[in-house]
C-alpha cells in the first residue's frame, strides 16, 4: 500500500488489521480532526517526538495539564510535541463539546500544545491511532483511565506508555522524552 494512500485508509479505519500491514505503519500513517476540526494529520510531525495524551477535564488527573504545558515549554524548542486527545470513556470525565474542552484547557491551564476533537481511546470504536497502539505495545499498554499517555519517536514508531499515575515531571517520562528527542 502506497504512503498516499495508507493515512487515508488509517483515518477511516479501513487498514487490515493484520500483523503484517500493522507492522509496516508509522504513527504518522494516522490522521486525527483538531478540537477546531481541521484534519489534524500526524505525519505533520514527522522529525518530533510526540507524547500523545487522552484528556479528560473533570478528573482527578486533570491537573496534569499544567504538567503536559511545562513539558511542552521545557522541550518544544528541542522538538517534543504533546498532543492531547480528550475523551469521554472513563467516568463520563470529559462531557463537553470541542468549543467547552477548548476554552476549559485555554482559561484554567494556558494549553498551548494541539488538541483534538473528543475521541473513543478503547474498545472497537476507538480511533485507528489507539487500536494500533495496543497492537503495537500489547494489552498492557491500552488506556485505563484518563491521561494515559503513548511516546512516539520522530521516525513515527511508538516506543513506550505511561499510565495515568505517571506525572508529567516523573523522572522516568522525562528521561524516556529525553532518550528519543532530536539529537
Amino acid at each position: 500500500m502506497s504512503r498516499f494512500f495508507r493515512p487515508l485508509l488509517a483515518a477511516l479505519g479501513l487498514v487490515a488489521a493484520t500483523a503484517a500491514s500493522a507492522s509496516t505503519l508509522t504513527a504518522w500513517d494516522f490522521t486525527f480532526i483538531s478540537i477546531d476540526g481541521q484534519s489534524l494529520p500526524m505525519s505533520q510531525f514527522q522529525g518530533k517526538a510526540v507524547l500523545v495524551v487522552n484528556t479528560a477535564s473533570q478528573c482527578g488527573f486533570t491537573p496534569q495539564y499544567k504538567g503536559l504545558e511545562e513539558l511542552q515549554r521545557i522541550y518544544g524548542p528541542r522538538g517534543l510535541v504533546i498532543l492531547g486527545v480528550p475523551s469521554n470513556d472513563f467516568g463520563a470525565q470529559e462531557p463537553g463539546d470541542s468549543k467547552e474542552i477548548k476554552q476549559f484547557c485555554e482559561s484554567n491551564f494556558g494549553i498551548d500544545f494541539p488538541l483534538t476533537e473528543k475521541v473513543k481511546v478503547i474498545g472497537e470504536d476507538a480511533h485507528p491511532f489507539y487500536r494500533w497502539a495496543a497492537q503495537q505495545l500489547g494489552p498492557l499498554a491500552v488506556p485505563r483511565w484518563n491521561f494515559h499517555k503513548y511516546l512516539v519517536a520522530p521516525d513515527g514508531r511508538l516506543v513506550d506508555w505511561f499510565s495515568s499515575v505517571t506525572a508529567p515531571d516523573a523522572l522516568r517520562l522525562r528521561k524516556a522524552i529525553e532518550a528519543v528527542l532530536p539529537k
